[in-house]
This record gives structure tokens, sequence and C-alpha cells, in this order.
């Protein structure tokens, strides 16, 4: 049986029960989210570490959006000096922003 793309959208179908992304794909987003930015890599990996085991399959997919952009773009969402737009203004990627967000307003 073919194994889904860990990189592709998550399937709405993929441990609905839980809510949850499969964990398998939760490790394979966060080492692609490492960045050419110091600064993308902090606030990503800090979101990685508080949201462990936790990463739902939105959460999945806004960030999975989020990580097809260039490192600026990125960090321009990621510290709010843009807002999501086009196909990235959807809950998923809104979502994701707002709690890296908080994290960042928090100083934690």
């Amino acid at each position: 049986m073919m194994q889904p793309d860990p990189f592709a959208l998550a399937s709405p179908t993929a441990d609905a029960q839980r809510g949850l992304a499969p964990e398998g794909w939760a490790r394979r987003l966060r080492w692609r989210s490492r960045r050419g930015l110091l600064e993308n890599d902090l606030l990503l990996e800090h979101f990685f570490q508080q949201w462990q085991g936790q990463i739902t399959l939105a959460d999945h997919d806004g960030l999975a959006r989020l990580l097809d952009l260039s490192d600026n773009d990125l960090l321009d969402l990621l510290v709010g000096r843009e807002e999501p737009q086009g196909d990235l203004d959807c809950p998923e990627v809104k979502s994701v922003l707002e709690k890296i967000r908080a994290r960042d307003a928090s100083g934690r």
C-alpha cells in the first residue's frame, strides 16, 4: 500500500477520530521547517516544542502552506508585518499564525 505524501496537505480522513496529524507527518513537517533565517527557525522550533503531540490536521495544512513561502515572506507573516492573502487567507493558516504570534507576543 502506498504511503501518503507527508509534504502534501493532510488528508481529511487521516487520524480523523482524534483530529491530529500523524506523528510521522509532524516530524517531517518539523524537518521541512528548518529555514535559512534564524528568526524563522526560532519561531517555528518554539511552535513545535509547544504543540508537540497536539498538531492537528488543520495545523499541518496551514503550516505546510506557509512553508512554501520564501524565508522573508514567511517571516513577515510570522511576526505580523503582513497578513495572509490569496490562497493563504484561510482558517488553517490563520490558526497557525495565531499560535506562533501568541508566543511571540508573550515573549516566552
